[in-house]
């Protein structure tokens, strides 16, 4: 069994006070429909998306520019089968200093992923708080959802009361920082992916193979480049050593996705057939959702990735 819980951070140049008051500001990053206060202990508000998802939160810890804390009380969700998942869970955001940047750590305790609702809950809240609360962080307007606007892929479809069918690995990733900036750090493979890097990884046609020990072993080539906005990769070849099937990842696709909204820089990153149906999805949406959001992240924010070295794994 799996027990680890959701978490994910963001580092921005903003001030912790700033990060403080915009977690508070749950109007302006989760739901427009927020009904209740969301600043001071004890405060309790609920939220709803349609008939999809409700949910009553209570701050039971808060610590002014340093922690906020959400206890779920109540849950309900119209596509699962324990209707209360969330029930009891808590919502942690952490304000810390590092260098001269502000951390904010986000753990949905009790979120795990032998829970029904795991990676339609996992696509939200990385959209919730790496998109839009850092959006509303960077640039003052975040990007709520509210009845009519739904703001994921799966909102969307639940929306429609479609059958749920997750698509495939995708994260973002908001920046303040020109995108041709970006787009260059992309391609700097080396510096956020894995140092054990052979090839090129600049342009057009451009192939690369990375190397993590024996364990992972992949060709990436260039199959479309589109200067400051877009960049493909076709995996040509691939070793995956654990697997039954060691060559999931031939034939599918890295797309990248690089534009500019509310005067900051998304990165829209897709793995085209990396599906839950496929044996290393739990375990690669792990490597990407690291290697995405903090290496990637801290190389464009600070200019310093955490690349796999070849002594050290992550």
């Amino acid at each position: 069994m799996t027990t680890s819980s959701f978490t994910t951070t963001l580092s921005i140049d903003q001030t912790p006070e700033k990060v403080f008051h915009a977690i508070n500001n749950v109007r302006g990053w989760w739901s427009e429909e927020i009904e209740g206060g969301t600043e001071k202990l004890n405060d309790e508000f609920t939220y709803h998306y349609k008939d999809v998802h409700r949910c009553k939160m209570k701050l039971i810890e808060v610590i002014p520019n340093k922690k906020v804390v959400w206890q779920c009380l109540d849950n309900y969700f119209n596509f699962t089968q324990d209707k209360t998942e969330w029930t009891g869970t808590k919502i942690i955001f952490e304000i810390s200093k590092q260098k001269n940047k502000t951390q904010l750590h986000f753990t949905h305790l009790g979120l795990v992923p032998d829970y029904e609702c795991y990676d339609i809950c996992n696509d939200s809240w990385n959209n919730y708080i790496t998109m839009s609360l850092r959006s509303l962080i960077i640039t003052g307007e975040g990007q709520p959802n509210r009845t009519d606007t739904p703001r994921t892929e799966n909102e969307k479809i639940l929306s429609k009361h479609k059958k749920i069918e997750i698509p495939d690995y995708h994260t973002s990733i908001t920046v303040d920082a020109p995108s041709q900036e970006v787009f260059e750090n992309i391609n700097q493979v080396s510096k956020w992916w894995t140092e054990n890097l052979e090839g090129k990884s600049q342009k057009l046609n451009d192939e690369f193979t990375v190397r993590f020990d024996d364990v992972h072993v992949s060709t990436q080539k260039f199959s479309e480049v589109i200067p400051g906005k877009k960049i493909v990769w076709d995996v040509t070849d691939c070793n995956l050593h654990w697997l039954a099937d060691k060559k999931e990842w031939k034939g599918t696709k890295i797309d990248w996705e690089v534009s500019t909204k509310n005067n900051a820089t998304q990165i829209d990153f897709t793995h085209i057939g990396l599906v839950p149906e496929v044996e290393c999805f739990d375990s690669c949406r792990k490597g990407w959702d690291f290697f995405i959001k903090e290496s990637l992240l801290k190389l464009i924010t600070e200019g310093k990735g955490l690349p796999e070295t070849p002594k050290a794994a992550r």
